[in-house]
This record gives C-alpha cells, sequence and structure tokens, in this order.
C-alpha cells in the first residue's frame, strides 16, 4: 500500500520562498515513488487566529452544536482528517523572527486537540496518532541550528511529540542570506540531505 503524505507549506511568499524551494525538492524526489502526496498551504488557505468560540465548538457534543458551531468545528475536522489519513508529515518552514509563520501555528492550533489527538493522563499528555513519522524542512536566513536561538525546531518536534508522532527528522538549509555562494551550497545539501532521506523512507 503506498504511503500517505501530508506536506504543509508555509511560506508568505509561496512558491518564491526558499522553504517553498525545499517542499518542491523533496516533492521531485518522491517522483516514481509509489507514494499518495497531499498538500496543503496554510497560507493560501489563510486560517483565522484560534477564537474562543471555536474551541467552544469542539467541545460541544456534535449534536448540540448550533449550525455557527457546526461550521467552525469542521475546520478544525476537516484539517484532522488529513493528518490522520497520512503516514508521513513534512513541514516546509521558513524561519520568520525566531519563530515559526503564524498561518503554521493557526494550523496546530486546530490538529492539537485534547480528546482527538492527545489526552492527558495522570502521567502529562500522551498522543494519539502513533505510528507516524515526521520531516521538517527549515529554511533559515541565517545560522541557527543547534544553538539556543533556535527555538523553531524544538517548538515544532513537541508539538508532532504531543500528538504522537516521535520518529522526526529534520534537514536544513541555513545562511540563506548570507551571500548568494552561501545560499547556493546550503540550498545544494539540503537537496542532497532531503534525496537521501526519501531514498531511504519510500
Amino acid at each position: 500500500m503506498a504511503q500517505r503524505i501530508l506536506l504543509i507549506t508555509s511560506s508568505l511568499f509561496g512558491e518564491g520562498g526558499q522553504s517553498s524551494a525545499l517542499a518542491a525538492s523533496f516533492k521531485s524526489a518522491l517522483e516514481g515513488r509509489d507514494v499518495e502526496l497531499i498538500e496543503r498551504n496554510v497560507v493560501e488557505q489563510a486560517l483565522p487566529h484560534l477564537t474562543g468560540g471555536e474551541m467552544t465548538s469542539w467541545m460541544t457534543e456534535p449534536g448540540e452544536r448550533s449550525n455557527e458551531q457546526q461550521a467552525l468545528a469542521r475546520i478544525s475536522d476537516d484539517l484532522l482528517a488529513e493528518v490522520e489519513a497520512s503516514d508521513v508529515l513534512v513541514l516546509a518552514v521558513p524561519l520568520y523572527n525566531l519563530g515559526i509563520p503564524s498561518q503554521l501555528k493557526s494550523w496546530f492550533d486546530r490538529i492539537l486537540r485534547a480528546g482527538k489527538t492527545f489526552q492527558y493522563t495522570a502521567n502529562g499528555p500522551v498522543g494519539l496518532l502513533e505510528g507516524k513519522s515526521g520531516l521538517i524542512l527549515a529554511a533559515r536566513g541565517g545560522m541557527y541550528a543547534g544553538t539556543e536561538m533556535d527555538s523553531q525546531t524544538p517548538h515544532l518536534k513537541h508539538m508532532l511529540r504531543l500528538i504522537g508522532v516521535q520518529d522526526v527528522h529534520t534537514i536544513y538549509a541555513e545562511g540563506l542570506n548570507m551571500g548568494e555562494d552561501r545560499k547556493q551550497q546550503s540550498l545544494k545539501e539540503a537537496q542532497q540531505a532531503i534525496a537521501q532521506y526519501v531514498a531511504t523512507r519510500f
């Protein structure tokens, strides 16, 4: 059975973004392989910031929801269905002001749902979506990986692991704003790492 891959892109610059270039390299490496690829651009989708009303709709029994609550709950339910049906979650992520794009945060806010993708226990939260793997394709203008300034990588890994995705791999393209030579070398190394990842995983 073909593995199902959910590719999430989040660049404000669309196909012109460096993280989108990493996503394109990933798709190119998949050509000819027995996989099913689903793509979601969270910037084009323009998910609004999460509100109390939307969160309340999740906590209301489906049969008791108002029409407005049904519409609000459907936003998260549709995104969750994509995640649940996928074997691999791939996040192509730029670094904006040391964090993730707010649009990507809005996506995470709707898939990190207690009782759906994780549950609280006496020993802390436990993820409910086990057996999936994750890949982070990280594009950065500077050099941050492995430093105290890289709060993005642990944040992404913690959110994925919260829902049960424990096997998470990261491929970086850094120094992209530090001269053309550095940029091209970094992108080349990232492309090679992506090709190797795909060759060993699919």
